[in-house]
């Protein structure tokens, strides 16, 4: 016996077909184009009733210090007293991010008390245009840290029903009526310029009071700010935000508190510095009296009215000398006065810059303002617990402890060179030992007059340029473009949230189909059974019935049903074309599991055999769940006694057990599988059943065999080798895909001869695209049949 084909070897080529992989999408096309429209009316909605936010932005541009400082036009050039290092560009976004500032601009704008218009869907925030206000009674220590969510709803022109969120509290008040909640007392009040009698008509106001910490928080976290311009001295500020009228008077509240807080620091500078010098003037006065009045005192005990001519010499060789003497003492007199302060005042605060010029001390004292300044700006927005403060702490401590060391070694490097004219000093005397004590004495206390005049001088003129770089402390930054708002809002994007919903509502559906599809494991089609026919034929498929129409055939019916059959017989005659004819053919019908159609399948492939006027026998072999009484049993001429009857019985004769049944004139002889034996695989054993078959085969043209499923009991295989075509059946969505290498092995192994499948209950509305299959067509074509117009199919289509 030959095959039309041979299958027993598999073609290694890839399973995959994109065609067919396309039209299992494409059978839920109507899902596909609803999550299509679904995800554009969304992103459309999203669009429609989100609040847009708008982008407002400002530049300012940080002031050089060095240039810009007014006291670079006074005599000493200002330097020595207000010179500040520059903090960085780095520094100052770091200050105008700071806790400190913002929570400062945020309670002046009131920014943490928000206005709502309760609207059909979304609500609206109305800053600046709230038809209401509430005025705080309660002090703003407490009102900055309290969280309240309060609705007013006016119920007349002067009352309103206030009601908060998540309680029930809901009460009725007066416009001015002094509220208490949760420990605030307030009052609401309509906005002034309002038309009277418009309170009434006023939408419910939605009014959140938010802790002023939050609020800072936020503006933090959303405002941007970096560098601009080549020179890296320009800053731009930025912020989203979905009211542009509060971005900007924020930012333009920022740069101007800013710009005050440098200002103050600058400042704060100057009047330590000033109070300093009022300080040593006010000592120098009393000891330049004090020294003014030992000078009249000597020249009256010693009756003198000018020492002066009788040194005329000395003074003019020792003048250079008496010089550096004042010069040097000068500087031990300012450097006592600085160690005298570091002693006596805070540990942190503000050194006069008076000057010294030996030993760098000067440098030192610039630097440790510098710190004291930046120390003080940190702790304005933090604590000494800062790793920042703490930095700078021991910074202070170190430069503290090198300006004593400085002022120190100075001092030290002083007295040596005081010594020094010291020693020039004593040897002119010793030339001049004739030279009056009086002028001696005189001299020294004239010294002394010198020297605390010159420095009273000094002190005044620095005491004048402290007070001048107060009244004319220049800006830290200068504002070049105040906040403006960007028309066009940056969120959302409605073009891209459009495109991105319709291409979500298109993936979505296909993802579903993919998991979907991706977890079934039932055959469905053709397609399914790829695997399986790269080894076995395929000789057809049967369409699903439905609950209106007949499940058996009828002669000359034009039903899909019976095109399927045709078409089952047409492919089954080129699978055994080459047979030897003088005897009929056996045909086996089994499955893998019970419930896939097999006995169907069988009953009705012999009844559209028998239409062509061939003689068949259909035997009911599966004696252990029969089913084939079920179509019979309304068949006149059925006989009681079936197949296992002969089996069993080796008195009861094959004509005992056949039934002529003749339903609607198909003629088909029919044994049954008659009473369920306790021992059916013993009975199939034994040579009875090979007997009725070889007797069959001289009869029949065709004996077909309803025999037990394959996989679940070895019945079907015990009398296998008995059959010339083994039909398997699987049926649509009821066949696991996993099983169908059982088929496949049986064939390898040779347990089923002249195996060919059949795939049964196939829903050919669920794939009106044939991609799976190759083809496209139904069974309601052919003679006789009316020709379904382009609209129907249309509409079938649409609607099925």
């Amino acid at each position: 016996m030959e095959e039309l084909q041979d299958f027993n070897e598999e073609k290694e080529e890839s399973n995959f077909d994109l065609k067919a992989e396309i039209y299992k999408y494409l059978a839920y096309w109507k899902w596909i184009l609803f999550g299509f429209l679904i995800g554009g009316l969304l992103a459309f909605l999203y669009n429609r009733y989100t609040i847009p936010k708008y982008r407002t932005e400002s530049t300012i541009l940080i002031v050089n210090d060095q240039e810009k400082n007014a006291m670079s036009a006074l005599p000493s050039g200002g330097g020595a007293i207000l010179s500040l290092e520059n903090d960085g560009l780095q520094n100052h976004i770091e200050k105008l991010k700071s806790k400190q500032l913002v929570e400062s601009v945020v309670d002046e704008l009131d920014l943490n008390v928000s206005y709502f218009i309760e609207g059909n869907v979304i609500k609206v925030e109305a800053y600046k245009s709230s038809p209401i206000l509430i005025e705080f009674i309660t002090n703003d220590s407490i009102v900055n840290y309290s969280n309240a969510n309060i609705f007013v709803t006016p119920v007349s022109d002067t009352s309103f029903r206030l009601e908060v969120s998540d309680s029930d509290y809901s009460e009725i008040y007066e416009i001015g009526q002094i509220i208490e909640l949760n420990d605030i007392k307030f009052t609401i009040l309509p906005r002034s310029g309002g038309e009277e009698g418009n309170f009434k008509r006023t939408s419910t106001v939605n009014i959140k009071l938010t802790p002023l910490r939050e609020v800072a928080n936020n503006f933090i976290q959303s405002l941007f700010i970096s560098p601009k311009g080549q020179a890296k001295d320009i800053l731009s500020l930025s912020i989203v935000n979905p009211s542009s009228q509060k971005s900007e008077d924020f930012l333009n509240k920022l740069m101007e508190r800013f710009n005050e807080e440098g200002v103050k620091d600058k400042q704060e500078v100057a009047e330590n510095t000033t109070a300093f010098i009022q300080e040593r003037l006010e000592m120098i006065t009393t000891e330049l009296d004090s020294v003014e009045v030992g000078i009249a005192d000597f020249k009256r005990e010693n009756r003198l009215m000018s020492v002066e001519s009788g040194a005329s010499e000395f003074q003019s060789k020792f003048s250079a000398a008496e010089q550096e003497i004042f010069n040097l003492q000068t500087q031990l007199e300012l450097l006592n006065s600085i160690e005298d302060l570091l002693r006596q005042q805070g540990k942190y605060d503000f050194l006069p810059e008076v000057g010294i010029s030996d030993g760098g001390v000067s440098g030192l004292i610039s630097s440790y303002n510098s710190i004291v300044m930046e120390r003080n700006m940190y702790l304005n927005g933090g604590t000494e617990k800062n790793p920042v403060v703490e930095t700078l702490t021991e910074q202070l401590d170190s430069l503290r402890d090198n300006l004593f060391d400085n002022i120190s070694s100075t001092r030290q490097s002083l007295n040596v060179k005081l010594r020094k004219l010291d020693q020039r000093e004593n040897i002119a005397e010793g030339k001049f030992s004739n030279f009056p004590g009086l002028e001696k004495g005189m001299r020294n206390i004239e010294r002394q007059q010198q020297i605390k005049e010159q420095l009273y001088l000094f002190l005044l003129q620095r005491r004048e340029e402290a007070a001048i770089s107060f009244a004319a402390t220049a800006s830290v930054a200068r504002v070049i473009d105040s906040a403006f708002t960007i028309d066009k809002p940056v969120d959302p994007a409605p073009w891209l949230i459009l495109i991105g919903g319709f291409i979500i509502g298109l993936i979505i559906p296909i993802l579903i189909i993919f998991i979907k599809n991706l977890l079934d494991t039932k055959v469905h089609h053709k397609g399914d059974l790829g695997p399986l026919l790269k080894s076995l034929p395929f000789i057809g498929e049967v369409p699903r019935i439905a609950q209106d129409q007949s499940d058996i055939i009828q002669l000359n019916d034009r039903s899909p049903l019976a095109e399927s059959f045709r078409i089952l017989r047409t492919n089954l005659a080129y699978l055994i074309q080459n047979k030897d004819k003088s005897a009929g053919d056996v045909i086996f019908v089994t499955s893998t599991v019970k419930g896939e159609g097999k006995t169907f399948i069988s009953y009705n492939l012999s009844r559209t055999l028998s239409s062509t006027n061939k003689t068949v026998l259909l035997i009911g072999a599966d004696i252990r769940n029969p089913k084939l009484h079920r179509y019979t049993s309304n068949t006149l001429g059925a006989k009681e006694k079936g197949l296992s009857d002969y089996l069993y019985d080796y008195e009861v004769t094959a004509s005992d057990v056949i039934s002529k049944t003749n339903d609607d004139n198909i003629s088909v002889d029919v044994i049954l599988s008659g009473p369920i034996p306790p021992n059916p695989a013993e009975l199939l054993m034994n040579d009875r059943m090979e007997t009725l078959i070889e007797q069959a085969k001289t009869q029949y043209d065709y004996v077909i065999v309803d025999t037990a499923p394959a996989m679940i009991v070895t019945d079907t295989l015990l009398i296998s080798q008995l059959a010339d075509y083994t039909l398997y059946v699987t049926r649509a969505d009821f066949t696991e895909k996993n099983l169908l290498d059982f088929p496949k092995d049986l064939k390898k192994q040779g347990k089923l001869k002249g195996l060919a499948v059949i795939l049964n209950d196939v829903d050919y509305s669920k794939f009106s695209y044939g991609a799976q299959y190759g083809y496209s067509y139904g069974y309601g074509y052919g003679y006789g049949v009316d020709k379904e117009s382009r609209w129907k199919r249309l509409k079938r289509r649409l609607f099925s």
